[in-house]
């Protein structure tokens, strides 16, 4: 695929405004459906916010110009290059919405389910061309953040996976490759056995969770964006990193299912900033701050990347 293309966006909402962002600031000719009428009006008014808090105001005009929005999946995807699908993660939903594109959309386009951690091999399992398609995670804020995940399905041929990760790359991502459909992929998986072990020790007492927070902000967290785990683990030596594994691999936490102590929080519907308390308590006011502090640590580190 070469020269600018036409991107057709399902979803208006978090994800798929700023996948539309992201595809038409790189100069693609981007079209947006979404089935809730107010989340279509509202669209380019959260295009222009979300550049305006990236200090992009330069570019609104021409983002703006080449955002479309259709009524229809039909109105959107009939003439398409490649669909990204960005609506809630539920199977059927999504299995639906892949049926009726494919009705419609042209046979050469690529189609992409937009998904954190569902399968996208059970997602494109009913559609007739399954060759061309695949899945891919785009990281929240997905205008922020570089990372996208290009999942491969047992159908989907390589020159679907090359096409992808070229796109992707030409309008500024970093695509990886995910070569088996495993559930939460790369990244999620990562994220979510930190996450169990940041439970557990609250849940055993070893400490409160404000205590895992700091210690992993102001310590490997620092350096985890120009030093992941495994070149971690060749500058330290793989001699050593066995001998700290055969002392505290067995002590960590691997119970297979979720932990007793955030599903009491759950069922106690302390679900987090939302309700004010989760593992820590939360006014509005310091949830608003950490929002605003995410994005604009964002900033600054894509600016000191990019120097």
């Amino acid at each position: 695929m070469t020269g600018p293309h036409h991107i057709a966006v399902l979803g208006a909402g978090l994800m798929g405004h700023g996948i539309a962002l992201v595809m038409a600031r790189a100069g693609h000719r981007v079209t947006v459906t979404d089935p809730v009428a107010d989340a279509r009006a509202g669209l380019h008014l959260r295009i222009r916010d979300s550049l305006t808090l990236m200090g992009l105001e330069a570019e609104i005009d021409a983002v703006l110009s080449r955002v479309a929005l259709a009524d229809t999946v039909q109105g959107a995807v009939h003439d398409a290059d490649v669909v990204f699908e960005a609506a809630p993660e539920k199977m059927a939903l999504k299995q639906a919405i892949f049926a009726e594109v494919e009705a419609h959309a042209p046979e050469t386009c690529i189609l992409a389910s937009n998904t954190s951690v569902m399968p996208i091999t059970e997602i494109m399992a009913g559609l007739a061309r399954r060759g061309r398609a695949l899945g891919t995670h785009w990281w929240n804020p997905p205008h922020m953040i570089p990372l996208v995940e290009v999942i491969r399905t047992e159908w989907t041929a390589e020159h679907t996976m090359t096409t992808m990760t070229d796109l992707l790359a030409g309008a500024g991502k970093t695509p990886v490759r995910v070569e088996k459909d495993v559930p939460g992929f790369i990244g999620n998986r990562l994220q979510h056995a930190l996450w169990r072990e940041a439970i557990s020790l609250v849940e055993r007492g070893i400490c409160d969770a404000e205590s895992v927070d700091t210690v992993i902000k102001s310590c490997f967290g620092r350096r985890l964006s120009v030093l992941g785990p495994l070149e971690n683990a060749d500058l330290v030596g793989t001699d050593l990193t066995l001998d700290i594994h055969n002392t505290v691999l067995a002590d960590l936490e691997s119970r297979p299912g979720p932990s007793p102590y955030l599903e009491a929080l759950v069922a106690d519907g302390k679900l987090g900033m939302k309700t004010g308390q989760g593992f820590r308590s939360w006014t509005p006011e310091e949830a608003d701050k950490v929002r605003a502090g995410v994005v604009t640590h964002l900033r600054r580190l894509e600016e000191i990347l990019t120097d």
